[in-house]
């Protein structure tokens, strides 16, 4: 057997690039770019960029704003007719799960690895609080297996209840994990680092979360909020800071404020500007602005042609207010109002205890105070016969009201009307759905083919992938 002889040279030859690749490895280091992940700046990215999709284009400006008719198209109306790009979809499903999803399960995971509970409680709420979101927009949705894509490349979709209740336990053990006293978090633009505040944003999402389970599953739903109960009920109160960003100047202004500043596609929908009207209301000055030409707020149509919308002319309509407009507006993730009207709910199905009437008061007060609208104006607004409190229709009076309240946020709002029921809207007028609104996003082409068997099971499960199949919380 011949044997193979290696020269010297190409043996020197080898090691020396070896120890020059080592050199270079260490030559390269940037000093000033930390290889370890920091939690303060996972946090406060993670935050901004979730919640800019909460209030973006996709999942707002261009979907659920125009559904629950709070916006209206002024040109390119398509997607006010329910015809969504693609690319829309496509958008809202990418960030949360790339974005949201894998970045609040790395902070969970920081938590622990940096012996910080309270990282670890705030990374599990935020996660929760975007898989709410997504459930409620898509319905069945990858949950058990996500943010885990080293073991699972293509996780399969779970059921809206099993995502629900999967939620519910997270957030109670993240509530139970949060320590106000010890453990500070650094790079908090949601709540300034006030751990207190957290608990209570995961309180009032477990509080969310059960009414959305009440039409299908009231036991669970009532063993939510005996639970809530027992630990004291622990809710955002008046004196709390709302859940909100405060957005700042370029680059990091509102995505409604950067959209308008190369565009302006959208105004106030007259369906909303003729409910203010109609209840007169304090806050259509606030939610809508005055058209240029004219000393009167004109909303749009939902869902007209483009000729017909492209008439009715820019400086002759309402655009939305520069509460929401603003480059430095803030977003809202959730409010005092909010919590109130679930209360006032809970209360009416008697999953508390407590006057609903009161609480459903309580939660227009404190609508109208988040715009700063205090005193007789409100008194007088409550004391209206269309505004009264019927405890015989209860999904009516907190359906409309909740539905004006919940202006600021649009998806919660699709969700909640998906719900109640109330109010009653109109189809847009030249929709694309036979008569029918939507009461859904539609899958991502992109999980037809690279999750296509679980995309499959999902839809056989839950009904046709169209906007208008209902949710499992839809029930009515």
């Amino acid at each position: 057997m011949k044997k193979l002889l290696i020269p010297f040279s190409l043996i020197f030859a080898t090691v020396w690039l070896a120890g020059c690749q080592k050199d270079l490895e260490r030559t390269n280091i940037n000093p000033n770019e930390p290889t370890a992940v920091q939690p303060d700046y996972l946090l406060s990215n993670g935050i901004k960029a979730n919640v800019d999709t909460y209030w973006g284009s996709d999942a707002t400006m261009e979907t659920s704003l125009l559904y629950i008719q709070y916006w209206a198209k002024i040109q390119y109306p398509d997607p006010d007719r329910y015809i969504p790009a693609t690319t829309n979809i496509q958008t809202v499903w990418n960030n949360f799960y790339a974005q949201g999803i894998a970045d609040f399960t790395k902070l969970a995971e920081l938590g622990d690895t940096l012996h910080n509970p309270n990282y670890k409680a705030v990374g599990i709420i935020m996660r929760s609080w975007i898989f709410q979101v997504l459930t409620d927009l898509y319905g069945d949705i990858p949950y058990t297996q996500a943010g885990n894509i080293d073991k699972y490349l293509t996780p399969v979709y779970d059921s809206q209840r099993v995502v629900y209740r999967g939620l519910l336990a997270e957030l109670k053990n993240a509530a139970n994990t949060i320590s106000p006293s010890d453990n500070p978090i650094l790079g908090d633009s949601l709540l300034a680092g006030n751990m207190n505040g957290w608990k209570k944003f995961a309180n009032g999402l477990r509080s969310r979360i059960a009414l959305r389970l009440a039409d299908r599953d009231p036991a669970t739903a009532k063993a939510v909020f005996a639970e809530l109960a027992a630990e004291g009920n622990f809710f955002l109160t008046a004196s709390d800071r709302e859940v909100k960003l405060n957005y700042l100047t370029s680059p990091n202004q509102n995505p409604v404020g950067r959209n308008r500043e190369t565009r302006n596609d959208y105004r106030i929908s007259k369906t909303v500007v003729d409910k203010l009207k109609a209840l007169n209301d304090p806050r259509l000055s606030i939610y809508a602005a005055l058209p240029a030409d004219t000393n009167a707020y004109i909303g749009v149509t939902n869902g007209l042609s483009a000729d017909s919308a492209s008439r009715l002319g820019f400086s002759k309509t309402s655009d939305v207010g520069a509460a929401f407009t603003a480059t430095q507006a803030p977003a809202f993730v959730f409010t005092y109002a909010e919590q109130l009207f679930i209360l006032a709910e809970a209360a009416q199905r008697n999953l508390i205890s407590g006057n609903a009437a009161d609480l459903y008061a309580q939660a227009i007060r404190a609508s109208f105070k988040q715009y700063g609208i205090t005193g007789t104006q409100v008194d007088t607004y409550l004391a209206q016969p269309a505004v009264a409190y019927d405890a015989n229709n209860y999904k009516k009076s907190i359906g409309e009201q909740k539905w004006l309240a919940l202006f600021s946020e649009g998806l919660e709002a699709f969700a909640e009307w998906r719900r109640l029921d109330y109010p009653q809207l109109k189809p847009a007028y030249t929709g694309a759905l036979q008569g029918k609104m939507p009461l859904r996003l539609t899958y991502p082409s992109s999980e037809q083919a690279l999750n296509g068997a679980n995309y499959k099971a999902a839809v056989a499960r839950q009904g046709a992938d169209l906007l208008t199949t209902k949710v499992w919380f839809d029930m009515y």
